[in-house]
């Protein structure tokens, strides 16, 4: 009997319809920094694999009592018994296989259900902030989530908490994509660069900088532009999290950024896999 097995495929699968060229040693540290993702999904794609290693076993379970039957067939007037016992066991295995197969394909076309939604609003986010990405914005797909990648010389004046003006247009136009998907988890995160902030009142370093700046724009997003506040998370990364570890005056640049990390809810994916 041929057993038909799924296999899990495309878990966590970006597709880039719009993304900019990266060094190898940037991309490399994208890599990296995928690592520290969300414990959520990292649980999820554990039990998932759980759970193909599992069918994988069953399988191998299934073709030994498969053998086993053929062999109890040919003496059948000897062992009858134990042919029907076997019977019943492969009969029950065979039941459970199916329903774990099912069970796979289910959390499959969650996840890429997952996967068309985040790619659908990156789309959404790149058209509507088109004319901020010559300006240090950019939008792409890392695990099924999406970055909004903000630079500080766009919202914030050098070593300042306040958004200014151009920054408060582009997170206008962000807000009013995100009021639309009510669905959609955000983080804000601040990062900097390595240098040391000096002088700069009740900020008292990178800790400091990069917690206030995304304070500031959780804020602007919550009370200024209505986005749901129960939906949003603020966390500063200091200068730990670096896109660019070259010391240059541009790699440095690069790492004092906002970036706005945007997650499809996950419930439908959790209660497949707990039931």
């Amino acid at each position: 009997m041929k057993i038909k097995y799924y296999l899990l495929a495309g878990l966590f699968c970006c597709t880039l319809h719009s993304c900019v060229v990266l060094s190898p040693k940037k991309y490399k540290n994208l890599l990296a920094e995928r690592d520290s993702l969300s414990t959520r999904s990292t649980s999820l794609e554990a039990q998932v694999s759980a759970l193909q290693a599992d069918t994988m076993h069953l399988h191998r379970q299934l073709a030994d009592l498969q053998n086993s039957y053929n062999t109890l067939n040919a003496n059948y007037n000897k062992l009858n018994d134990n042919y029907s016992n076997t019977s019943s066991k492969v009969s029950e295995l065979s039941s459970d296989l199916q329903k774990r197969e099912a069970r796979l394909k289910e959390v499959e076309d969650a996840l890429k259900k997952r996967d068309a939604a985040s790619a659908a609003l990156r789309d959404k986010l790149q058209k509507a902030l088109l004319g901020f990405q010559n300006s240090g914005l950019t939008v792409d797909i890392r695990d099924g989530k999406v970055y909004v990648s903000l630079a500080d010389k766009l919202l914030f004046p050098s070593g300042s908490i306040i958004i200014d003006q151009h920054g408060k247009d582009a997170l206008v136009q962000l807000a009013a994509v995100l009021n639309k998907e009510p669905d959609i988890n955000i983080a804000v995160e601040g990062h900097t660069d390595i240098k040391k902030v000096n002088n700069l009142g009740q900020i008292k370093d990178n800790w400091d900088l990069s917690v206030l700046r995304a304070t500031s724009v959780t804020r602007f997003l919550t009370e200024a532009q209505g986005v749901d506040p129960h939906r949003l998370t603020a966390t500063g990364k200091s200068q730990y999290q670096p896109v660019d570890e070259g010391t240059t005056p541009d790699a440095l640049a690069k790492n004092r950024r906002i970036e706005i990390v945007l997650t499809p809810k996950l419930d439908e994916i959790y209660n497949l896999i707990k039931q």
